[in-house]
């Protein structure tokens, strides 16, 4: 089975940048492996409808990204199954988590969406032009990183911790990431 670890947000934007920020932060400490399933990450930014043709090429899709809530404070963690969201969940946030549930109800219509979940923080703040995390996100980051890990061992991964860095260390050179010079296509 081939799964896609999916980070969604705009890191230009404080909070909103979370699922970006942690999965930089997964990829640059972990590896995993399994028998027979695949497991990519992938840093979506704010593409949403252009992930699209990447997205159809999966079996099994996690979603990293900031969620609304009524009634919650800021810095709750959700996880779960796309088709069974839990009440609460406001998806009218941000432009990016409407354009992403457009995306994935797009996706669903034509029988392209793979099986979907959500791993969700509700942030704190939607600042233009802030790269970091708030406290209270920041404080959500460890138990995103367990319901990760043990989601992924329920489908039978191992993780091997590679590194130490902490999700703040990552976050001012995150704007870099895939981002290519002209060298590194030339043929």
């Amino acid at each position: 089975m081939k799964i896609l670890l999916l980070g969604i947000g705009n890191v230009l934007y404080a909070d909103e940048g979370i699922g970006v920020h942690f999965v930089n932060y997964i990829s640059d400490n972990y590896q995993f492996t399994h028998e027979s399933h695949q497991l990519e990450l992938l840093d979506g930014g704010t593409l949403a409808q252009g992930l699209i043709p990447i997205i159809c090429q999966y079996e099994y899709l996690i979603v990293v990204d900031t969620v609304n809530a009524n009634g919650v404070e800021a810095g709750e963690v959700y996880f779960f199954d796309f088709d069974k969201a839990p009440k609460e969940i406001d998806w009218q946030g941000s432009a990016h988590e409407v354009e992403m549930l457009q995306t994935l109800n797009m996706m669903e219509m034509v029988g392209d969406r793979p099986k979907t979940f959500i791993l969700g923080v509700t942030p704190t703040v939607l600042e233009s032009m802030v790269l970091g995390l708030t406290p209270k996100v920041a404080a959500a980051v460890p138990l995103m990183e367990k319901t990760l890990l043990s989601h992924l061992s329920s489908l039978g991964f191992t993780a091997t911790r590679i590194a130490e860095h902490s999700i703040d260390s990552l976050i001012p050179d995150s704007y870099k990431r895939g981002v290519h010079t002209d060298e590194e296509y030339s043929i």
